[in-house]
């Protein structure tokens, strides 16, 4: 059951398996057009990683998506020239000049920015975004949190249900 205000939308939904991430993930990945910027929160392990194989491959990347863990960012490329830019800020407790590059990317309307371990540049990221809480279930499932903010997420409402 969903929560709305004028610019804020709020869901939990349940994910049955690692696959099932995968479709969740591919699913939002067919919606997203750039400038949307998704922020993951969960414990090592929560699926955060394959939610974003996920959005990759609904986006039509056909790279092997990595974790950015040691590399702090990757970009994979579209073919309608798109990107997905993800990062993951979980060696980093301050950002440093990756800010600076997080924040030259969101201003890229064609980009898909997803930040895992974003306590490192909140005080980058923008108001309006979509944040996804995984929480790993002792049975394997996993309960995802979407808060959506914003106009430039609207359409994203319709697949995080």
């Amino acid at each position: 059951m969903g929560v709305r205000t004028a610019l804020y939308w709020q869901v939990m939904i349940r994910i049955n398996s690692e696959q099932a991430m995968r479709e969740f993930g591919e699913r939002i990945g067919r919606s997203v057009r750039g400038g949307e910027v998704i922020e993951l929160i969960g414990d090592v392990g929560a699926g955060k990683t394959t939610f974003v194989r996920g959005l990759a491959t609904g986006m039509g990347v056909t790279e092997t998506v990595q974790s950015p863990s040691f590399t702090i960012s990757r970009v994979y490329d579209t073919d309608d020239g798109r990107r997905l830019v993800h990062y993951d800020f979980y060696r980093l407790s301050d950002a440093g000049i990756m800010a600076d590059e997080l924040s030259e990317a969101m201003h890229d309307d064609k980009a898909v920015i997803v930040i895992e371990w974003a306590d490192a540049v909140a005080n980058v990221l923008p108001e309006e975004r979509v944040t996804l809480t995984i929480r790993a279930n002792a049975d394997d499932t996993r309960m995802v949190e979407a808060s959506v903010k914003g106009e430039v997420n609207r359409e994203l409402e319709e697949q995080l249900q």
